[in-house]
């Protein structure tokens, strides 16, 4: 069932706001082991209204964790796999012909849930990837020339697989800039490996974890009371300031040939609110910004080829460009 927020709400905020964060976190980490750094970076998207791109290789848990937040938030969820021949409409929805009334009726698509997970997108060509954008900037469908309102809360995360690249259709600059975040997964360690074998395996013969068991902690009308509090928490001019400074500074870092647009200052500012919810404060410090940088800007620069010969990677750039930008003393 598609989650919404029946009546207004008044936000959620302070304490409470970080006591259901906790609790979120904590019932989807019961399936999700391990991966608790990119666990926080979805709930930081999440309670900042934007959306997700995630990369790595298969097996890691990416669908179990959309599976995962969907039960704990009762929200609708729905997964799209991603292949050449998808078309627009398989995403949005069409109309479709009912000899009876002689009219057409609107069949909506995947897209109107509350978490869609596009699950290897880079594997449809642009014209089905762009069929995401506006849902994603706009909240809504165009569909046979009508315009239809997602259910609140909407969160896209879509997933692709860095290592296979033969016949993927690699996302454009401008969609990769609709994405609040890129989250990394990599391998887990070796504890958390045997504590998921342990779980999946113990008198089961799936080879998937066992939803059933875990609870709703809120709805969709709470979440998004929580994405008007985190909007509420304190942001300070210098704070501000900083974060416009790192992402003029990737504009001008020798070794990077494309630069964070103003949308790079907006996630900075958007995810470190987040970024403080997550850590119990109402206000947002320097380390917020510092912390959520990475995520926030790594998919939208690009490298100068040199740089990639070297072998270095955005990350590694970005870690040396924080190490310049001075913060805002207290």
């Amino acid at each position: 069932m598609v989650g919404a927020a029946s009546t207004e709400r008044a936000p959620i905020t302070g304490a409470a706001l970080a006591e259901r964060v906790a609790a979120v976190r904590d019932e989807v980490s019961k399936a999700f082991i391990g991966q608790g750094e990119a666990l926080d970076q979805i709930l930081i998207a999440l309670l900042a209204g934007g959306h997700v791109l995630i990369e790595g290789v298969p097996g890691l848990g990416k669908t179990l964790l959309v599976r995962a937040l969907a039960k704990t938030l009762d929200c609708g969820y729905a997964r799209v796999q991603f292949t050449p021949d998808l078309m627009p409409s398989d995403i949005s929805g069409h109309a479709v012909y009912d000899p009876k009334t002689e009219s057409f009726n609107i069949r909506r698509g995947p897209v109107f849930t509350n978490l869609l997970l596009a699950d290897e997108i880079n594997r449809a060509p642009a014209k089905t990837q762009s069929a995401l954008l506006e849902a994603m900037a706009e909240r809504q469908v165009t569909i046979e020339g009508h315009s239809f309102e997602l259910p609140p809360p909407f969160l896209a995360m879509a997933t692709q697989n860095p290592v296979e690249q033969e016949g993927t259709y690699p996302l454009p600059e401008a969609q990769l800039d609709r994405f609040l975040l890129k989250v990394l997964i990599g391998y887990p360690s070796r504890d958390d490996e045997k504590r998921m074998v342990a779980s999946v395996s113990q008198g089961r013969t799936a080879s998937d974890f066992d939803l059933s068991q875990l609870r709703r902690v809120v709805g969709p009308d709470e979440i998004v009371a929580m994405q008007a509090g985190t909007a509420l928490v304190t942001l300070d001019d210098a704070v501000i300031d900083y974060a416009v400074r790192i992402t003029a500074a990737t504009r001008e870092w020798a070794g990077i040939s494309l630069g964070a647009g103003p949308r790079g200052s907006l996630a900075l500012v958007r995810a470190g609110r987040a970024q403080a919810v997550l850590s119990g404060r109402d206000f947002v410090t320097p380390d917020d910004i510092r912390e959520i940088a990475k995520p926030a800007l790594r998919h939208r620069i690009a490298l100068a080829p040199e740089l990639q010969i070297e072998g270095q990677s955005v990350d590694d750039v970005l870690q040396a460009l924080l190490a310049k930008v001075e913060a805002p003393r207290r």
